[in-house]
């Protein structure tokens, strides 16, 4: 039996929202650690590598080699979705990049998602910006995965295709999981926070929010030594932002025995 491929906390977390018996593109593959995986692990029937970077584009190949793999792994170059044909897999992985370069790249070519039933992406930044799109192109979103590893921490997201994504995101968003606590939580905080991921309140999301908050008083500080209307305005918004934090870090202690 071949050995499994090692992987990292980060990508064996994106590897378990894949089903079994799923035909898998990974795109941003980097040495294709993900998709040989997947096939090893018998999740993925077959999957392709997209890469369009030549120096990862080789390590992918070259990986793919190795494991004696290319039945079953195709490694192809290309820049985002341009790598698959419409109805090629039915599951696409995108990790290690920013929210808005994944949108992005679900956005160049709608027709490359037709056949597509799950998507699980693991945006660097701007995990909320992932999440509205989802939200605007009906993706119902049924789980978040929040990590933290060498140091940085990670949101996997996963979205899949229903017919009543619309409905049932709506009930997601309307949800709000301080409400034991008496403290309102708004739409757009479940959209900044992730809403299953808040309702969690792991430690790794208590982490995560007590160095944004910390990350956020530094910008406050700076604004206040400026005279400017519009960043007294600024400061305000970024002000309720760490009140939020702050009430959702209080409910975390109270949560613990």
């Amino acid at each position: 039996m071949t050995k499994l491929i090692k992987l990292s906390e980060r990508l064996t977390t994106i590897a378990r929202q894949v089903p079994k018996g799923s035909r898998v593109a990974d795109i941003g593959s980097d040495h294709a650690l993900l998709p040989c995986y997947l096939v090893q692990n018998g999740q993925a029937v077959h999957a392709i590598a997209g890469e369009v970077n030549d120096g990862p584009l080789e390590a992918a190949r070259k990986q793919v080699r190795e494991e004696k793999l290319e039945a079953f792994i195709d490694v192809r170059g290309g820049d985002g979705l341009a790598v698959i044909q419409p109805g090629d897999v039915d599951v696409i992985t995108i990790a290690g990049m920013g929210g808005s370069l994944i949108v992005k790249i679900l956005t160049a070519d709608p027709s490359k998602l037709q056949g597509v039933q799950r998507l699980v992406l693991q945006p660097n930044v701007g995990e909320d910006t992932v999440r509205t799109w989802l939200l605007q192109e009906n993706w119902l979103l049924i789980n978040e995965h929040l990590l933290e590893e060498d140091g940085k921490f990670y949101e996997v997201i996963v979205a899949i295709r229903h017919e009543e994504a619309e409905e049932q995101n709506e009930a997601l968003y309307a949800n709000n999981p301080l409400e034991s606590f008496g403290i309102p939580v708004s739409r757009e905080q479940l959209i900044w926070m992730g809403p299953y991921l808040l309702a969690q309140r792991n430690d790794a999301f208590a982490s995560k929010w007590s160095s944004e908050k910390g990350k956020i008083e530094r910008i406050i500080q700076t604004m206040q030594q400026s005279q400017a209307p519009e960043a007294k305005e600024k400061e305000q918004a970024f002000g309720a932002l760490v009140k939020q934090i702050e009430e959702v870090l209080q409910c975390m202690q109270k949560d613990r025995p």
